[in-house]
């Protein structure tokens, strides 16, 4: 296995604490704002706090796979980190052994945040870094975190 790890940063208007109650709360919104990729979210554990296990279900729309099924590792309220891993579907088993995720919701000056995500994997042997993935990653959590964030401009008062 080969670890690797990469990490981008997002500025938004929307508050760091709105973003953050969002992502306590994926597994209603997420759904509604991903509608063309995601088919819905179903928990197997736990109620959205640590140890929850929740399968991420994708349309045909994704191609590379049908689902992913997340455990969430932690939740850091007093810093607003966020930290979950892939444990089946996806490209575990396939291109990587393990893959964890660690968001963190910083405020902005003046108005607004940055998110920080960093992902952590380990490619399994034989199977070489590809660059050009990883971009496409980085722009659809990009994509993705937009719609969120252009969901949430729309409703000023959710999460709030």
């Amino acid at each position: 296995m080969v670890a690797e790890s990469y990490s981008f940063e997002i500025e938004s208007p929307v508050e760091a604490k709105r973003l953050w109650n969002g992502t306590l709360d994926t597994y209603n919104l997420l759904p509604k704002q991903v509608l063309g990729i995601t088919s819905g979210i179903t928990l197997f554990q736990g109620d959205g706090g640590v140890s929850t296990i929740r399968q991420v279900n994708f349309t045909a729309a994704n191609k590379d796979f049908s689902y992913v099924k997340e455990k969430v590792d932690l939740i850091d309220e007093a810093n607003m980190v966020y930290s979950f891993s892939h444990v089946e579907g996806g490209v575990i088993g396939t291109k990587d052994a393990s893959i964890s995720y660690t968001i963190k919701f910083s405020p902005k000056a003046g108005d607004g945040s940055i998110t920080t995500t960093t992902c952590n994997y380990d490619s399994l042997l034989g199977v070489p870094p590809d660059e050009a993935k990883i971009e496409e990653i980085k722009a659809q959590s990009i994509g993705l975190f937009k719609k969120v964030e252009e969901y949430l401009i729309a409703n000023p008062t959710l999460y709030s």
